[in-house]
């Protein structure tokens, strides 16, 4: 790999993981808010939600304006996590119960608009023939910036207010870091502006089911990053009271954390044995895990853990290939355009998931909860097996694009 390349995906991917940490500071941070503060399920939700609902916003206009094919990519990565990192800083003055927490949760969303499709593009600038693992890389730095503010609400000398400000001070950090990195070969002339050109996200039928594969995937995948914490607590209390034998924090961090290793593994198989084959495999799995891990609720911890963590690997596996199969289907002038259209539309659908786990909670219990969340992986296999098909491929083994 030559030394520009290596040391722009390098800095890349230490950007992505800082400016990430923004997006579930709050979340990692709801045990402490309950010991000082009373948050209804409603409140609870809006802790992830409002940030999703953000990006969305951010994801719309940014696909509508068609900014990721028209504008420094390095720019709009940089302001986005510099508004970020003041948001969360802003975040630092109030109290839990204030409407500026939703507020200004929301907003950090919007500028996440600017990280993740935008980092995506950066990366996708400098595939060599090995696309999937970028941007496995790529979504791996994500998780692990997801997955960072768990770790910090393990130390119990800090409050709730810790994980936020630990992570505006890294969204500072990256919107400094990405200046550094240079733009690959791969990048192709601007798309002029025509809002029709976000149409071409449906008109073009493969792209059609790669993204709807991945509003599958993403059902399932933040509404089990927001809630594994709390199911995981609630789980070793029922057990073993007030004494787990690990912090909920800790599994908590472990079970998303992991998931780095998952994306990364399934970028690199995805090169070889195709993205849909990746695809399909990674959503069979995570799918049985949140069918049937309610029926471990109250056992176990190192049980419990395992097989979450099983879950962890397996619902960030295919993650990028989505992406990825988007990047290859698409026109080449509106790379940026379509990533940031298949994001939009994949976290407008986060939005139900999340808001639904805790209602689920409240009717059946966690023992089945996470059921609803298996929907999503079923409805994305029967999309991704079509998409194989149409590409005339192998059902099992086969090398190429998808």
């Amino acid at each position: 790999m030559q030394a520009g390349r290596l040391s722009s995906l390098v800095l890349l991917l230490i950007s992505e993981v800082a400016a990430m940490s923004t997006w579930f500071a709050t979340t990692a941070s709801l045990t402490a808010i309950r010991t000082h503060y009373t948050l209804n399920a409603f409140q609870e939700a809006m802790l992830t939600n409002s940030v999703q609902i953000g990006f969305v916003i951010g994801t719309l206009v940014s696909a509508l304006l068609t900014l990721p094919d028209r504008f420094d990519l390095r720019r709009l990565f940089s302001i986005g996590s510099a508004v970020a990192a003041l948001a969360n800083f802003i975040l630092l003055m109030f109290e839990p119960t204030s409407l500026a927490l939703p507020l200004m949760r929301m907003i950090t969303g919007t500028c996440m608009a600017a990280v993740y499709p935008v980092g995506m593009k950066i990366a996708a600038t400098w595939a060599k023939g090995d696309l999937g693992l970028l941007v496995g890389l790529l979504v791996a730095a994500l998780t692990l910036g997801s997955a960072s503010p768990h770790l910090v609400a393990v130390f119990g000398g800090f409050d709730w207010r810790g994980p936020v400000a630990v992570a505006a001070v890294c969204a500072v950090a990256a919107a400094l870091f990405i200046r550094f990195v240079s733009i690959g070969p791969n990048i192709s002339p601007a798309a002029p502006l025509r809002l029709g050109n976000a149409l071409h996200a449906w008109r073009n039928r493969h792209v059609r089911l790669a993204n709807l594969g991945y509003l599958g995937h993403m059902w399932e995948l933040y509404a089990m990053w927001a809630w594994i914490g709390a199911f995981l607590a609630s789980s070793f209390r029922t057990r073993y009271g007030s004494a787990p034998p690990i912090p909920s924090e800790l599994a908590a961090f472990m079970v998303v954390g992991v998931g780095a290793l998952g994306a990364m593994a399934g970028g690199f198989a995805a090169d070889r044995i195709g993205r849909t084959a990746v695809t399909i495999a990674a959503m069979v799995v995570s799918g049985i895990c949140s069918a049937f891990i309610g029926l471990l609720f109250g056992g176990p911890a190192w049980m419990l853990v395992a097989v979450s963590i099983v879950w962890g690997v397996a619902i960030i596996a295919d993650s990028a290939q989505f992406s990825a199969c988007v990047a290859e289907l698409s026109e080449r002038a509106l790379v940026g355009t379509m990533l940031t259209i298949q994001t939009c539309a994949g976290f407008v659908l986060t939005t139900i998931s999340i808001q639904l786990i805790p209602i689920a909670v409240s009717w059946v219990g966690w023992q089945r909860a996470f059921v609803l969340l298996a929907i999503g992986p079923l409805l994305g296999v029967v999309a991704m097996l079509r998409l194989r098909r149409e590409l005339g491929q192998d059902m099992f083994w086969i090398k190429g694009k998808a």
